[in-house]
C-alpha cells in the first residue's frame, strides 16, 4: 500500500477496499449534517449546499485530528465532558430548527444576489458547528477508525490520520452529490409556495427531533 519513507500509511488493499465500502455505506445515512445540508440546498441553491457539505467536512477533520490526538478518548472516559458538549449540540440544532420556522419563502434569485457576501463564511461555521457539537462523530471515529488499521503498522496514529482523511474526503463527495440534487429539486418545485414552506418546516422538525435525540443520547450507546 502507499509508503512514506518506509512508513505505512494505509492498511492492505483488501481492507482498504472494506474501509472504503463500509465507509461509503456508513456517508449515506441520514443525520443531523445530512439534514441541515439539504436544508442549507434547498433554501439557497447550489452554492449554499456546497458550503454546508464543505463546512461539514471541515468539522469532521476536526474530530479526525482530535482521534489522531487521543483527545477522542478522553471524551470516550468523561461522562460529564460528553453531557457538556450533548447538550451544547443539541440546543444549537434547536436554535437552527427555530432560525428555520422564523424565515419568510425562499429567497428569489434577486434576493439571493442581494445576499451579504459574509453569509457564505457564516453558513460554513454553522455546517462545521452542527458536527463539532455531535460527541457521536468523536466517539464513531475513535470505534471505527483503529479497526482498519495495520496491528503491524510502524506509526499507526498516520494510518487512522490517513484513513480518516480519506473517509472525510468521500463524505464531502457524497454531501455535495445530495446537496446539487436537493438544491435542482428545489429550484424545479419552488414556484410551489405551499411546498416551500413545508420544507422547511420538514426541515425543522427533522432538527427537532435530531436534537432531541442527541439530548437523550447516552455515552454507552455511541
Amino acid at each position: 500500500m502507499l509508503e512514506i519513507a518506509g512508513i505505512e500509511l494505509l492498511p492492505a488493499w483488501p481492507v482498504f477496499l472494506t474501509f472504503v465500502a463500509a465507509g461509503l455505506a456508513l456517508n449515506i445515512v441520514p443525520g443531523a449534517d445530512m439534514t441541515f445540508i439539504v436544508a442549507s440546498a434547498a433554501r439557497g441553491g447550489r452554492r449554499d449546499g456546497v458550503i454546508a457539505s464543505l463546512g461539514v467536512g471541515a468539522g469532521a477533520l476536526v474530530h479526525i485530528l482530535a482521534a489522531v490526538l487521543g483527545l477522542s478518548a478522553i471524551l470516550a472516559s468523561s461522562q460529564w465532558l460528553f453531557d457538556t458538549i450533548k447538550w451544547a449540540g443539541a440546543a444549537y440544532l434547536l436554535w437552527l430548527a427555530v432560525g428555520l420556522l422564523r424565515e419568510g419563502k425562499p429567497a428569489t434569485e434577486a434576493a439571493e444576489a442581494a445576499r451579504p457576501r459574509g453569509s457564505g463564511w457564516r453558513l460554513f461555521r454553522q455546517a462545521m458547528l452542527v458536527n463539532i457539537l455531535n460527541p457521536k462523530v468523536a466517539l464513531f471515529f475513535l470505534a471505527f477508525l483503529p479497526q482498519f488499521v495495520d496491528p503491524a503498522a510502524s506509526v499507526p496514529a498516520l494510518q487512522i490520520l490517513a484513513l480518516g482523511l480519506w473517509f472525510d474526503f468521500a463524505g464531502t463527495l457524497v454531501n455535495i452529490a445530495i446537496a446539487l440534487a436537493a438544491a435542482g429539486a428545489a429550484g424545479r418545485l419552488r414556484h410551489i409556495a405551499w411546498l416551500g414552506r413545508a420544507a422547511r418546516w420538514l426541515a425543522a422538525t427533522a432538527m427537532g427531533a435530531l436534537a432531541v435525540q442527541m439530548a437523550l443520547s447516552a455515552r454507552r450507546q455511541a
